[in-house]
Order: C-alpha cells, then sequence, then structure tokens
C-alpha cells in the first residue's frame, strides 16, 4: 500500500468514525434524559403517596409536643396523691409514653425535626427533675415547674416552631 491509498482509506473512514462518535453521544446524552425523566417521575409518584403519611407524622408529633408541653401536661396529669417522687414519676412516665407510641413517626421526619424533638422530650423532663429537687409535695412539684416555664419559652414550643417551619418547607 503506498501513501496515497493509506490516505484515501483514512479520507473514507473518517467520516464514519466522525458519524459513530456523535451516534455514540447523542445516544448517551438521549439515555441520560430518559434515566432522568424515569427518576423524575418515580420521585414524583413516591412524592404523592409519601406527603400525606409525612404530613400525618409532623401532625402526631406537633400533637407530642402539645401533649408535653408543661401547662398542659400538668392540667392533664393530676398528682394521685402529695408524694412529690410518685407525681414526678407519674408525670415523666406519661411523657415516656407518648414519646413510645409515636417513636415510628421518626422514619418520615428529618434528622434535625427528631433531635429537636427528642432534645425537647429530655429538656421538658430535665425541667421536671429540677423541680423536683426543691419540691416537698407533689402540689409545690407542680406550682414550681409551671412558674418555672412562665418565665422562658417551653421546649416544645420551640420545637414546635421547627416542625411548623419544616413543614412548611415542604411545599
Amino acid at each position: 500500500m503506498n501513501g496515497e491509498q493509506i490516505l484515501q482509506a483514512f479520507a473514507f473512514l473518517l467520516p464514519a468514525v466522525v458519524t459513530g462518535v456523535v451516534a455514540y453521544y447523542f445516544f448517551n446524552l438521549h439515555t441520560k434524559n430518559e434515566e432522568g425523566r424515569r427518576r423524575y417521575l418515580l420521585q414524583k409518584d413516591t412524592q404523592k403517596h409519601t406527603l400525606p403519611i409525612r404530613l400525618q407524622a409532623y401532625e402526631r408529633m406537633a400533637l407530642f409536643l402539645e401533649r408535653i408541653a408543661i401547662p398542659s401536661l400538668m392540667v392533664r396529669v393530676a398528682p394521685e396523691s402529695t408524694n412529690k417522687n410518685d407525681y414526678e414519676a407519674l408525670l415523666i412516665k406519661s411523657i415516656e409514653t407518648e414519646f413510645d407510641h409515636n417513636l415510628s413517626q421518626q422514619i418520615y421526619l428529618t434528622d434535625d425535626c427528631w433531635n429537636i424533638i427528642k432534645a425537647a422530650k429530655s429538656a421538658t423532663i430535665q425541667s421536671i427533675r429540677k423541680a423536683a429537687m426543691s419540691a416537698d409535695s407533689a402540689d409545690k412539684l407542680r406550682e414550681d415547674v409551671l412558674s418555672d416555664t412562665m418565665d422562658k419559652a417551653s421546649p416544645s414550643r420551640t420545637a414546635l416552631s421547627f416542625v411548623k417551619k419544616e413543614i412548611s418547607s415542604l411545599w
């Protein structure tokens, strides 16, 4: 083969290679576009089914936070005796029972939201325990816990604000 024949073969081969590369590029682009479209449709369909469940989880956690808010907790859980330790245990048991009842909702919430709800629960329990150290009766414990929360924002209110803000981001 001489130089002219090699050049002629190259002249025939070059358009075929360029066409092949361009075809591969467009095929690859089309495949990626279709994959993205399928993902979008799947995500849209999934969101249509999961959004109501997620909203229900946020509703349940809002209800939990309302129920463990000190004023509503004190109204709902009355002391059974004058013993402060029994009342402290009853209040904490009520909070823990509410929390355990809603434990499965964490899979529908973000980690930040779940951690804030757990922190609100812990802070509420801590507030009750702190007040129980200085109280001498169940009624005094009740009074001390209520007066302690009057001065500052309750943990459940702070957590509820975060939950509301997070729900608004779902839209």
